[in-house]
């Protein structure tokens, strides 16, 4: 079962990464593999919009956007894959995902 990652479960959103994403992104797909790069294993929680229109409603919700991916580490929205490769070039990546490993 997957954990509850909507917006009103904190304690889980503030441990947790969410990647909104549909089957036939690509760049949902390198954002995907980007993120178990760096060891998030099973925190990563991937969450279909194309199978689920509540799914999408919170997403836009969320981040006033309507394209995918959509990337949550914790609490805060990084964006989509440009934005989470831009984090990873200026190493702030790795000091967002260590900040998730020890609280």
């Amino acid at each position: 079962m997957q954990p509850d990652v909507s917006a009103g479960n904190a304690a889980t959103t503030m441990t947790r990464i969410r990647l909104y994403r549909i089957e036939t992104c690509p760049y949902c797909d390198r954002a995907e593999r980007l993120l178990q790069r760096k060891g998030v294993g099973d925190r990563l929680d991937v969450i279909r919009i194309d199978d689920s229109r509540k799914a999408f409603a919170e997403m836009a919700k969320l981040t006033g956007q309507r394209t995918v991916p959509q990337v949550f580490i914790g609490e805060r929205h990084v964006g989509g894959f440009d934005d989470l490769v831009e984090l990873d070039m200026d190493g702030d990546l790795d000091e967002l995902l260590d900040a998730l490993r020890n609280p």
